[in-house]
């Protein structure tokens, strides 16, 4: 990822929850095969393991699952069954692309800049997390320990979709969907036809490119004009925009 220092993220802890705020990543792979292409990539729903929340050296781990029939999964399968002494892990890392809110910035918005010179151009906000590490695959639908991976994961993830994202918190909302709400025989069914994927994050960067490189007059143009759409994603970017404004003055 090119990242500007003005843009980047340094700091774990945002990076963390833009992935769980935003937790379908794009899983790209390089694997060799005669049957699949060399890169292949799927979107993913990851839940996002961390031991010490604190730590700047704490990178973390990612859980997510995939179908069985995927070919992705398929050349995975086959590159781990051909050499049993990777012990399931991938020869090569692999990468995870997270993107959060982003929007289209019109050159109408700059209001010091434009009416000046008339030097502008259109551009886009976002802001994104990389991730980069070892996978290792749970594919043998008959282990044990697949199958404890495999209920885990999905039921972590269930849990975080339905509180954080979806807000079923209880209370005035109502309590999420559980995995245990289906039955058991019927979910043990399903996790034959998916194989888990357990990522050791060895790098993790990350980009907010929200306008912090314009003059104070243009930000607050830009602000104001993403506030003036009068949508959520509008008001999203333009307190983004805003928060990175002031990170950059102070």
């Amino acid at each position: 990822m090119y990242i500007r220092a003005v843009h980047a993220e340094g700091d774990p802890r945002d990076l963390r929850q833009l992935i769980r705020d935003n937790p379908l990543g794009l899983l790209t792979t390089a694997i060799h095969s005669k049957e699949h292409p060399f890169l292949q990539s799927s979107h993913i729903p990851f839940v996002l393991d961390v031991d010490d929340e604190e730590s700047d050296t704490d990178m973390g781990r990612l859980r997510g699952h995939l179908a069985r029939q995927n070919p992705h999964s398929k050349a995975m399968i086959e590159e781990l069954s051909s050499d049993p002494e990777m012990h399931n892990v991938l020869e090569h890392d692999v990468l995870v692309i997270f993107t959060a809110q982003h929007h289209y910035v019109t050159p109408k918005f700059y209001t010091e800049t434009k009416p000046s010179t008339g030097k502008v151009v259109p551009t886009w906000n976002y802001a994104a997390a990389q991730v980069y590490g070892r996978a290792r695959i749970y594919f043998d639908s008959t282990s044990e320990e697949t199958s404890e991976f495999l209920g885990q994961q999905i039921s972590d993830l269930t849990r975080h979709a339905e509180t954080s994202i979806m807000g079923y918190v209880g209370g005035d909302r109502p309590e999420g969907w559980k995995v245990t709400d289906a039955p058991e025989r019927y979910v043990d069914i399903l996790k034959k036809s998916i194989i888990g994927i357990e990522i050791e994050v060895v790098r993790l960067e990350g980009k907010f490119k929200m306008s912090q490189e314009m003059g104070k007059g243009d930000r607050e143009g830009i602000i104001d004009g993403f506030y003036g759409l009068q949508n959520d994603i509008g008001k999203q970017i333009g307190d983004i925009v805003r928060q990175r404004s002031e990170q950059n003055e102070s």
